[in-house]
């Protein structure tokens, strides 16, 4: 028996097809079928890799009993965040405003009309630790439906009306401010280092998740400023998360999240975009200042994305799951791919390298079954000896069974990868990397893209979900293809990038105050549009729209796209002070555009080493937000390399800054040192 999720695109949803539940998914049909049975709506919210999702599934969603009470008394809707980020984020923010958390699974009921009125996330199948089973719950809100009507109806009405209300002070705020300045970058370092651990990195306690965003704020914040605290901050987070079990040490790439403040304990599960930002960090970490081990995470990490996350189509996949098959106990666990015994190393290495291997990652019995997840704490005495071991754990992991991966692609994600990788391939000499960015962003033109221009957020096997883009498709999808721009010099790409951020100001972007929203102004309309400046496991559609847009104006000096990325960025300067950790893109954005940004164009004949020189040696620049413009003389395409001629016949670089530009170079070791001006 299955359920109409049989035919959904998204894994998530398909995990649950063969549920009890008479599941619906999202859309005015569901809504419909409420109204016509005068039942509330229970929607149910998770992701395909998220663990609490998978539990409350097996314990209730799976139910007989359960599944039967629910089909009777209500419509069951199941959405996958991954797909409607709008439809999880507007009733996200109900949870937290009604109960101060949030987090997924995410539980609501509504009227039929959508507007919420019960909220909550995980709920048990016996009530424990305070918490109301989920029969219980379900029997509490069919009573109030039934008996108590009218009072949900004006709670619903004061929740909705509430909600649509908080809309309106992103756009008043954003109008009013200017684009943080100096002094407040440097107030939101100093409130940064209030937070920040010192002996462990990162920030806050436990709970710890991977700071990308704020880290690359303060890279960027380093490279302006010479600022010692701001890089240090860096240093001490990535290297303790590198070391850390959060850190696949044996496949490279990072887990979702530590529980404990230590790095110790990961939440299994391996995002795209969580790696895609973390290569990005450690890659630019290495050019600032030629850390070893952060030129090693970022190609560990990249080459991650390549064997685990590319998809036969040339994207990338959502996530690794955290749960997989421990055959030792016949069931499903969480981490059980990635943790180790002592007895286990020995079947596998024998008695030395297991002893060494026991000390080289630490396992110590992480777990309390005796298993560890692996650590490096030192690096290495014995270079061939750790390579020769990692690599033998590394192959008999692989004849574990494997985490489910979710394969469906979604555009945002794909975008911070294609970014990435272009980069990385660049930087690090590796082609192959930058091969595999233009392959996925062929797949997003190809697939995601309508015959109207417009962005299709999800894909699966090479076919189109309906799930219109949101402005973090259109942001992401860009800064991916302007970074190809930069390192390929292929002009098709910058034009891409263009078309869409000409549909960010016409679709998403409030005219008056500049203030933009996640969703297009001709999306569904839910119980209010969506719109959050704020990161949170990804840079915010709203900031992230800014820096493409700044990037995009330094390449074609379009004034108006850089006045939209400067009234974007208003609304940092009221956030920033308060609250850095939650816009950091935001605050590195900031950097760029009080950096310049710089402007470098490369222009000398295809294939001319020292036009390779210059170019390599702009790409490695560490002034925030450099755009770097590469072509032969007289390329028209693109205006940034508009009339620059070649120098006493040479290759030549031109910087360009604040609207002026200095006299060329021919050589590279002259522009890198010049680029590293304040």
């Amino acid at each position: 028996m299955v359920n109409r999720l049989a035919h959904a695109q998204s894994p998530y949803l398909q995990q649950h097809a063969t549920n009890p539940v008479d599941w619906w998914e999202w859309g005015e049909e569901a809504m419909a079928e409420a109204a016509r049975r005068d039942v509330p709506i229970l929607l149910s919210v998770g992701y395909a890799a998220c663990h609490w999702c998978h539990v409350m599934a097996h314990e209730s969603f799976e139910d007989e009993e359960t599944a039967g009470y629910l089909n009777e008394r209500f419509v069951a809707v199941k959405v996958d965040r991954e797909e409607r980020p709008d439809v999880d984020a507007v009733y996200m923010e109900a949870v937290q405003a009604a109960t101060g958390q949030g987090g997924w699974p995410m539980t609501v009921f509504l009227t039929p009309e959508k507007q919420p009125f019960y909220f909550g996330t995980y709920f048990p199948p016996q009530p424990r630790h305070g918490m109301p089973s989920f029969r219980q719950v379900l029997e509490g809100v069919d009573k109030a439906w039934t008996g108590r009507r009218a009072e949900v109806g004006e709670v619903a009405a004061r929740i909705s009306k509430d909600l649509a209300e908080r809309a309106s002070v992103y756009a008043v705020g954003s109008g009013i401010a200017q684009p943080p300045g100096d002094a407040e970058l440097h107030g939101a370092v100093v409130e940064l280092t209030r937070s920040f651990d010192e002996r462990r990195g990162g920030f806050g306690g436990a709970p710890k998740f991977p700071p990308s965003m704020v880290l690359e704020f303060l890279l960027r914040h380093h490279a302006r400023t010479g600022s010692e605290a701001a890089l240090q901050m860096v240093r001490r987070s990535c290297e303790a998360m590198a070391r850390g079990g959060i850190y696949d040490q044996l496949g490279g790439g990072f887990a979702r999240y530590a529980v404990d403040a230590t790095w110790t304990v990961p939440h299994f599960e391996k995002m795209l975009y969580d790696n895609a930002l973390l290569l990005r960090v450690y890659l630019h970490l290495w050019r600032a200042t030629g850390d070893e081990q952060a030129r090693r995470v970022a190609l560990e990490t990249a080459d991650f994305l390549l064997r685990d996350l590319r998809t036969p189509e040339g994207g990338f996949a959502s996530a690794l799951d955290a749960d997989s098959l421990d055959p030792a106990s016949g069931k499903t666990t969480e981490g059980a791919y990635y943790a180790w015994t002592p007895e286990q190393l020995t079947e596998v290495l024998g008695e030395a390298d297991a002893d060494l291997a026991v000390r080289l990652f630490d396992v110590t019995g992480t777990f309390e079954h005796g298993t560890s997840v692996l650590q490096l704490p030192h690096d290495p005495e014995n270079m061939d000896a750790y390579r020769r071991i990692r690599e033998q754990l590394f192959e008999a992991r692989a004849q574990r069974p494997a985490p489910a991966r979710d394969d469906k692609v979604v555009a945002a994600w794909n975008g911070l990868a294609i970014a990435a990788l272009a980069e990385a391939g660049a930087l690090l000499e590796r082609p192959d990397l930058i091969e595999a960015a233009e392959r996925a962003a062929d797949l997003l033109i190809a697939v995601h893209l309508t015959p109207e221009g417009r962005l299709l957020r999800t894909s699966r096997d090479g076919i189109a979900g309906a799930n219109a883009g949101v402005l973090e498709d259109y942001a992401d999808t860009a800064e991916g293809f302007l970074a190809l721009y930069a390192v390929s010099g292929e002009a098709a790409w910058l034009q891409l990038a263009g078309e869409l951020l000409d549909l960010v100001l016409l679709h998403f972007a409030d005219q008056k105050s500049g203030a933009l929203y996640d969703t297009a102004d001709d999306a569904e309309q839910l119980i209010r549009r969506p719109q959050d400046p704020t990161d949170n496991a990804v840079p915010s559609g709203w900031t992230a729209a800014a820096g493409a847009l700044l990037g995009y104006a330094a390449y074609t000096g379009s004034a108006r796209h850089r006045t939209a990325a400067e009234r974007a960025l208003g609304i940092v300067s009221t956030l920033g002070a308060r609250a850095p950790r939650f816009t950091g893109w935001g605050l590195a954005v900031a950097e760029a555009l009080l950096d310049g940004p710089r402007e470098v164009a490369v222009v000398g004949p295809v294939g001319d080493a020292g036009r390779a020189a210059l170019h390599l040696a702009a790409l490695r620049s560490t002034a925030p937000g450099a755009v770097v413009a590469v072509g032969e003389v007289g390329d028209t395409e693109v205006p940034l390399l508009a009339g620059r001629p070649l120098l006493d016949g040479k290759p030549a670089a031109y910087v360009c800054r604040h609207f002026v530009c200095e006299r060329p170079v021919a050589d590279a070791a002259e522009l890198a040192e010049r680029l590293r001006g304040k």
